[in-house]
């Protein structure tokens, strides 16, 4: 076979990086995986336990394609595979979107700011603000402004917040309550999500019922 710069193999901190071409076909790429992991990176590839990201460029790769990836990396015993990136969005082996932007600030009345991701507020959402994500919302701080989560349409995205004091929620296409039916006088930390098409809320400490119990999601 004839080596093609389809694929780079880079050693970073953290472990390997595979850089795959996004412009040729799947099964050349595959091919020219599996003949460099066998052949001619093998220096690259021993020793102990190794991790991989795979970046995939703008490709727009099926759940099979990348099992298919996955498996021909991991038959050399010594890597493990830690993120699938596509089109600038990393998921993990198990599918979970886990690309988190940390936001240390206060977004003012006026002020927007949308993500690509799940989000991590700490500090304060002002009356007036605005948060948009394609992921989770989370506000160590006030949420009194407007936040959207799921902006892409996924509705098992969730807004939690230390204070819960929103002028709107919304996830995907639904549209929280009024607010006054938000403020609970609860001190405890607490979270929107929707079920069966609405939007609830519930304290943080719960959200592991939501996030280990999908059929909650049934209906949306």
């Amino acid at each position: 076979m004839t080596e093609k710069q389809h694929i780079i193999i880079k050693g970073v901190k953290e472990g390997l990086v595979f850089l795959l071409d996004d412009k040729c076909e799947f099964s050349t790429l595959l091919d020219e995986l599996q003949y460099k992991l066998e052949k001619t990176h093998q220096q690259l590839l021993t020793g102990p336990l190794v991790h991989v990201q795979v970046k995939l460029g703008a490709r727009q790769a099926s759940e099979d394609e990348k099992d298919r990836i996955k498996n021909v990396i991991k038959a050399q015993g010594n890597l493990m595979v830690q993120s699938v990136e596509s089109d600038g969005r990393a998921e993990s082996p198990s599918g979970h979107n886990a690309k988190l932007h940390v936001l240390t600030s206060i977004v003012r009345s006026g002020q927007t700011y949308e993500h690509d991701g799940d989000l991590l507020l700490i500090g304060d959402l002002n009356p007036g603000g605005t948060l948009l994500c394609t992921g989770d919302i989370y506000v160590l701080g006030s949420l009194r402004g407007v936040a959207h989560a799921g902006t892409g349409g996924r509705t098992d995205v969730i807004i939690a917040a230390s204070l819960m004091r929103p002028t709107q929620l919304r996830i995907a296409d639904v549209i929280s309550r009024p607010p006054e039916e938000w403020m609970t006088g609860d001190a405890a930390m607490e979270f929107a999500f929707l079920s069966e098409g609405r939007m609830q809320i519930d304290k943080l400490t719960q959200l592991f019922r939501i996030r280990h119990n999908p059929i909650m999601f049934k209906g949306v």
